[in-house]
């Protein structure tokens, strides 16, 4: 074995060197390039605005041709001129007296009144209300309400509040 490497020396050296050369060349590639500027960036500190947005910035502010009205705050629970106040149906709150005020029925005696065709009419239009008036049995309830009598209501219904 030493006459072999006595005799391919050279080679081997020059082996040796090559096979330096390409690692130094691959690990000096692989390197990431930094960028140096010494441009100022707007966003740096001590930077005042972009001077192209100045003009925006300095821009009176335009119209779209909309006048913001108001908001008019609505009765939340429309009532009748008698006091009936159709949140005392059990099922029916707020927002379905509100829908209902605007339909025109403000009052218990009105819903009592309902028949088969006017539930149906009327339950169309409430809706993702709809069905609450046969499932929550409105008729019933201001049938006892528009009478008076808060007993029956009280009994078949449970209290109110």
């Amino acid at each position: 074995m030493p006459e072999l490497i006595q005799a391919y020396w050279p080679y081997i050296l020059i082996a040796f060197v090559i096979g330096l050369l390409v690692a130094w060349f691959a690990f000096a590639s692989s390197r990431k390039t930094t960028v140096t500027t010494i441009s100022k960036d707007v966003l740096d500190e001590d930077q005042g605005p972009a001077a192209r947005n100045q003009a925006l910035i300095d821009a009176p502010v335009k119209s779209a041709g909309v006048e913001k009205v108001p908001p008019v705050e609505a009765d939340p629970a429309p009532k009748a001129s008698s006091g009936d106040d159709l949140k005392q149906i059990k099922g029916l709150g707020p927002k379905i007296a509100t829908l209902l005020g605007e339909m025109g029925i403000t009052s218990t005696a009105q819903i009592a009144e309902w028949d088969d065709a006017e539930i149906a009419r009327i339950d169309a239009k409430l809706g993702r209300f709809q069905g609450r008036i046969t499932r929550d049995n409105w008729v019933e309830q201001a049938k006892h309400l528009a009478q008076g009598d808060t007993d029956a209501f009280a009994d078949k219904f449970g209290n109110n509040g």
